[in-house]
C-alpha cells in the first residue's frame, strides 16, 4: 500500500525514461533532512511532521537526459497545504516586493512587447503559477492583457482584487497566449513534461514560453559535499533539489530534452532588443549573463532561463 499523502513516480517526468539511478535516500523525520525542513520553514511557517511519517526524500537520476527528480512527492492535499498553510501567506507576502525585483519585471516585459510587435496589440499574457500577481501587473501596466493560473486560494483572492483574470488548469484550452511564463515553476510540477505539452497547446503559431528554474548543473556535486545548512543561492546550496518543494532539479541538457518533446524549439531574443531594455546600470551584468547562458549552457549561472517557440 502506498503512502496516505505521497505519490510515488517510477519514470522520469520530463522524459519518461525509465532508466535511473538512486543518488540519494532518507527519512523525513531523521537528520539531515528534517533539520533542512525545520530550518528553512521555520521563518515561512512550519512543517506538521506527522504527514510525513513513513516517508522518504529519494533523488532519482534519469540515465537518458539527466534529470534528478524525487521519487515520492505529496499529493495533491499535500500540496495545498504546504503552499497555502505550511508557508504561510501573511509571512511570505512581501518576500519579492522590492525595487529590484519590479526593475526587473519590467525590463523583462519592455523586451517581450518589443519582441512581440508583430502581434495583435494587446499582446496576450499568460503567468502560469503566478505567486502574488506582480509580474502580470507589470505586464498589465505595458498594455498586455493578462491572465494568471495559481495553486494558493490566497495568492488567487490577493491577484483578482489587483484586477487579474485568474482562470482555472481547464480554462487554459479556451485561450491563446503570445507568451506564457514560467517562472520558477517546473521544478514543482509533478507532471512537467505534460504540463509543458498542455501549456505548449494554447500558444499561438509565433508565441513564445518562457521556462526559468534554479540550475542543478552542479548539483551532484553539492549532493556529495552534502552541506544542507548552505544558504540558498550559495556555492553549496541544495536548494536545487529542496525537499517537498523542488521535486525536478534540471540541467541544460533535461530542460532542453523536456522542451524538445513537448514541441518547443528554442527562441533567441535578439541582442538588439536585449541591449535596448535594460536599465544602464544593468547591461554589463546581464550582457555577462547572456554570454554565460550561450556559451557555458547556464552551468554558472542560479538559474536556468530560457525563451521557447512552437517547432
Amino acid at each position: 500500500m502506498g503512502h496516505r499523502y505521497f505519490v510515488n513516480r517510477n519514470i522520469c517526468p520530463g522524459c519518461h525514461s525509465v532508466q535511473h539511478r538512486t543518488l540519494y535516500a532518507g527519512d523525513y523525520l531523521a537528520p539531515p533532512i528534517k533539520s533542512y525542513l525545520e530550518a528553512f520553514y521555520a521563518p515561512q511557517g512550519g512543517i506538521e511532521f506527522e504527514y510525513l511519517s513513513e516517508a522518504r526524500y529519494i533523488l532519482e537520476e534519469c540515465l537518458e537526459c539527466g534529470l534528478i527528480y524525487q521519487a515520492e512527492i505529496p499529493n495533491d492535499f499535500l500540496m495545498t497545504k504546504l503552499y497555502d498553510q505550511w508557508i504561510e501567506p501573511a509571512k511570505v507576502f512581501g518576500d519579492d516586493d522590492d525595487l529590484g525585483s519590479y526593475a526587473e519585471y519590467a525590463q523583462e516585459v519592455m523586451m517581450l512587447v518589443a519582441w512581440l510587435r508583430h502581434t495583435p496589440a494587446p499582446p496576450k499574457f499568460l503567468d502560469f503559477g503566478m505567486g502574488w500577481g506582480r509580474w502580470l501587473r507589470m505586464a498589465g501596466a505595458f498594455g498586455g492583457d493578462v491572465y494568471g493560473t495559481e495553486l494558493s486560494a490566497s495568492r488567487i483572492a490577493y491577484a483578482q482584487s489587483e484586477g487579474i483574470k485568474v482562470i482555472a488548469w481547464d480554462e487554459i484550452p479556451e485561450h491563446r497566449f503570445d507568451f506564457i511564463n514560467t517562472e520558477q515553476v517546473c521544478e514543482h510540477l509533478p507532471q512537467p513534461l505534460e504540463t509543458l505539452r498542455y501549456l505548449a497547446a494554447s500558444l499561438r503559431p509565433n508565441g513564445l514560453i518562457k521556462i526559468s528554474v534554479p540550475n542543478g548543473s552542479d548539483f551532484k556535486r553539492r549532493l556529495k559535499a552534502a552541506d544542507w545548512t548552505a544558504p540558498k543561492f550559495s556555492r553549496n546550496s541544495l536548494n536545487a533539489a529542496a525537499p517537498l518543494e523542488h521535486i525536478n532539479c534540471f540541467n541544460y541538457q533535461s530542460l532542453l530534452r523536456m522542451a524538445d518533446l513537448a514541441g518547443l524549439k528554442p527562441a533567441a531574443l535578439p541582442w538588439s532588443i536585449q541591449l535596448k531594455y535594460r536599465l544602464s546600470s544593468e547591461v554589463a551584468r546581464e550582457a555577462l549573463k547572456i554570454v554565460l547562458r550561450k556559451y557555458f549552457r547556464g552551468r554558472y549561472l542560479k538559474r536556468l532561463y530560457f525563451f521557447f517557440r512552437p517547432a
